[in-house]
Formats: C-alpha cells, sequence, structure tokens
C-alpha cells in the first residue's frame, strides 16, 4: 500500500491520495496476499480508535485470553497473557483491509486509486510514475510520500541509492504453511477463545479462532523438514508422531491434500536506518521493519507509527523538516526492538513453554506485578497491553529479570543455609534421608527439563 500527502497538510484544502499495486480486494473474489491471522492488541487499538474504528474491528474479532499448550500427550494446559480481562483478538487480515478501505473513502479529502505499480520516483521532485495493468503509464506529483507498500517496498529501494542508510533483512531457516481446522456439528472443534500452541521445540503448530468456526492453524517449521514429507501418508505420520490430537480435527484427507497446496512460505525480518528522505518521504509498516509473525505485533506496531507521526506532528507544527528527522530518530530504535523480540518470542513459543522452570518463573512474574505493579511489569504485558516503547520495555525486561533471578538465587541459598544450620544443630539419621533425597533430586531434574 502506497500513501501520498499533497499539499495543504493540516488545513481544509489538504489531499491523500492512496494508490495500491492490487486491484480493489473489496471487488476481488479472491483476496490475494498472506492470510496468517492478526492479533490485535492494545497499539493497533489505540490507532483504530483515533479514527473511530476500535469499536467495530473489535466486535469482528475474537478474544484470545491465553495460550493453550497441547502436550504430546494430549494435555492441555492455558498460560493466560495477562491479568483478568485482558486479551489479544484474532482479527482476520483481508476483512481489516476491506474495512480500512471503506473507512478511507468516507474522506472527502481522500482518493482511493488501485492497479497502479510504482516504476520509479525521484525524491528531490516528488515525481511518481505508474505502470496500469492495460500497459500505459501514469504520473503523479506529490509533496509527501509515506511509502506503507510491504517488506519487498518499492519505495525503500530509492533509499538504497542513497548515502548512509543502513538496510539489512534476514530470512529465517524457518517456514509456514496454513491449514484449516473445520467446525464439528456447527462449532468450533476446539475451545475458541486462546491460542492454542503445540510446541516441539525445534517446531511448532499455532492455531487461531474465526468467526466462521474454522481455527487457521499455521505450521512452522525447518525448510528441511517441511522437504522431507512428499506423499500423503508421510503428512499422517508427521501428525501422528507430533500433533497426534490435530488429526480428527483437521481430517485425515484435508491433511493429505491441504499439505502439498503449497510450499512452506519464507518469513523475512527487516531492519533499515533512518526512515525518511529530508522532508519528501517517509516509510512506515513492513516497508520501514518487516518483522517475523511470533510476538504478534507486526500490524500493532505499523498501526502506532501513524500514532507516533501523528504526535510527532502537532509537536511540530506541521513542519516537515523537523518532523520527518524526528520521527525517525524516535522510531527506529523501538521497531528494531520488537522485531529482535519477534524473534525471541519464536524460542519461547516453539520450546520455552515446555519448561517448568518457565512456567514457574511466569507465575513469579504475574505474583509480583500484583504485589508491585509498578514496580515489576512483565515483558509480555509492557509490549502487548502498553504503549510503552518497545526498547524501554526490553531494558526494563532485562533489569526485572536480572533482580528476580537474583533475588530466587538469594531465597534459594538464605534456605540452604538455613537448612544446614538446623541439620548442625540437630543432626538426623543419615540412613533415613537417602530416598527423600533422591526424590527431591529426581524433582529438581524434572524441573529443569522440558516437558515431551
Amino acid at each position: 500500500m502506497l500513501h501520498i500527502m499533497c499539499r495543504g497538510w493540516g488545513g481544509c484544502d489538504a489531499s491523500v491520495t492512496l494508490l495500491w499495486m492490487v486491484t480493489d480486494i473489496r471487488q476481488a473474489k479472491v483476496a490475494k496476499g498472506r492470510s496468517i491471522n492478526l492479533a490485535l492488541s492494545h497499539r493497533g487499538r489505540q490507532a483504530l480508535k483515533q479514527v473511530g474504528m476500535e469499536d467495530k474491528i473489535v466486535s469482528q474479532g475474537i478474544p484470545m485470553n491465553s495460550r493453550m499448550i497441547h502436550s504430546l500427550n494430549g494435555k492441555q494446559s492455558p498460560i493466560p497473557y495477562g491479568k483478568k480481562g485482558q486479551f489479544i483478538l484474532s482479527v482476520d487480515r483481508a476483512n481489516l483491509n476491506k474495512e480500512l478501505l471503506t473507512k478511507a473513502e468516507t474522506y472527502p479529502n481522500t482518493k482511493l486509486n488501485f492497479d497502479h505499480k510504482l516504476l520509479d520516483w525521484r525524491a528531490e521532485t516528488g515525481l511518481m510514475t505508474f505502470a496500469r495493468s492495460d500497459g500505459s503509464k501514469e504520473q503523479i506529483n506529490a509533496d509527501l510520500i509515506v511509502g506503507c507498500d510491504g517488506a519487498f517496498s518499492a519505495i525503500r529501494k530509492q533509499f538504497l541509492r542513497r548515502s548512509r542508510f543502513d538496510y539489512s533483512q534476514t530470512y529465517i531457516p524457518h517456514g509456514y504453511m496454513e491449514l484449516t481446522m473445520p467446525p464439528i456439528d456447527g462449532e468450533f472443534a476446539m475451545k475458541p477463545n486462546y491460542l492454542h500452541i503445540w510446541p516441539r521445540n525445534t517446531f511448532m503448530m499455532i492455531a487461531l479462532p474465526n468467526l466462521d468456526k474454522t481455527f487457521t492453524c499455521t505450521l512452522f517449521m525447518p525448510f528441511d523438514e517441511f522437504d522431507k514429507i512428499t506423499t500423503g501418508d508421510e503428512v499422517i505420520d508427521f501428525f501422528q508422531k507430533y500433533f497426534p490430537d490435530a488429526i480428527p480435527l483437521i481430517g485425515v484427507d484435508a491433511l493429505k491434500t491441504d499439505y502439498f497446496r503449497l510450499p512452506g512460505q519464507a518469513m523475512v525480518s527487516i531492519k533499515c536506518s533512518p526512515y525518511h528522505i529530508e522532508d519528501k518521504c517517509v516509510l512506515m509498516g513492513d516497508a520501514a521493519h518487516a518483522v517475523v509473525p511470533f510476538y504478534g505485533q507486526g500490524m500493532n506496531a505499523g498501526f502506532e507509527d501513524c500514532i507516533v507521526f501523528g504526535e510527532i506532528l502537532d509537536q511540530l507544527n506541521n513542519d516537515f523538516r523537523a518532523v520527518l528527522p524526528e520521527y525517525s530518530r524516535v522510531r527506529v530504535p523501538d521497531d528494531h526492538a520488537i522485531a529482535d523480540l519477534a524473534m525471541y518470542n519464536y524460542i519461547e513459543m516453539r520450546a520455552h513453554v515446555n519448561s517448568k522452570w518457565f512456567i514457574f518463573r511466569k507465575h513469579v512474574d504475574n505474583f509480583l506485578h500484583l504485589l508491585m505493579p509498578k514496580t515489576i511489569v512483565p515483558l509480555y504485558t509492557m509490549v502487548t497491553f502498553s504503549r510503552t516503547r518497545y526498547h524501554k520495555a526490553v531494558d526494563r525486561w532485562l533489569w526485572q529479570d536480572k533482580v528476580i533471578n537474583r533475588g530466587l538465587l538469594s531465597g534459594a541459598a538464605a534456605a540452604v543455609l538455613g537448612a544446614s544450620y538446623l541439620l548442625i544443630k540437630n543432626p538426623p539419621d543419615i540412613s533415613k534421608l537417602i530416598s527423600p533425597a533422591e526424590t527431591m533430586w529426581d524433582r529438581l531434574v524434572a524441573l529443569c527439563s522440558p516437558r515431551h
């Protein structure tokens, strides 16, 4: 998606032109593009609230209060996202885009143009050249270009030609594949108000609920593991080994066919800096900071870009020469931080949630947050249920983690010293301690080992 803002920003003669490379998705029979469900949380909701759309979009989403962990033995264990009443929303990507386009059309100073593929643009003049599907070309001039055209941004290519522009992209060695879990007797096949996770240490499957009572299941796995499975029977053998409880819910025949509809799709993380060229152009959303989907913050971070940009516009009186550099200064460290957090959260979702130590630490963090809500705030709460700047959330999390770990270590040391003192004062019969000691050791080993 590409936005162009023309002369008169902030006044009654302001005009905004939105140009999209594809046709109007509201008219298309099949919406093209990625379909991983979106997880809407506080940052995204705040942006929607500012344009009067929060209530409508929330009403079209499904609340998810917790992760539901599916163990190999079929046991299901919920891990709440936050305090009672806190939840994220499963939102359909295509429907959200349609609603945003319809809302944009209600503004008299906004024009929507589809079927415009950007060929080239010049920062010095704001002249943009587009190709149309009929083979014709069209040129448009703009005072400010806002590039929101995704991870493979055509706008960003012009940035790469300029000096002192930093850019990096990282493809992770894991891909994703989507499967559908249909309703059973017209109802959800699983409990709907959860983000279901089947963590298997080096890979995982998740499932998010949809309004039509289906679940969108997404298998995240190394590409070489995808490549090993070449027949329908191998698909069933693989699911029988790692996701046995999902087979009857998705269906044997569906698994055998759907697995081969598309190969595993790639995921890329992109960082760049700065986000602007003088007062002529600024990048937002995936064009500035594409992230892997494991923290559910890609859309929320993109929506928050709009909030931050608007806040800086107000602070600096719509002076683009001051606004754009300040936007880059403020936003780059936060977007880089959420990109790193998204990478980390994949490890947490596929492996750490299997650890009893991880579950124990979650309980400790939540308990301390209950006791000291302003002093100890879980990382997930800061990222998902507040507008704490991403990089400051990371800094605070690292500090809290260090303090809590030292506290637990000190507590354990004090307990050992206390027990040692009591043993010295009152020596027990050693023969009676051997069996309890072995039992305690076995429990300690189990606590520190991943669950299977």
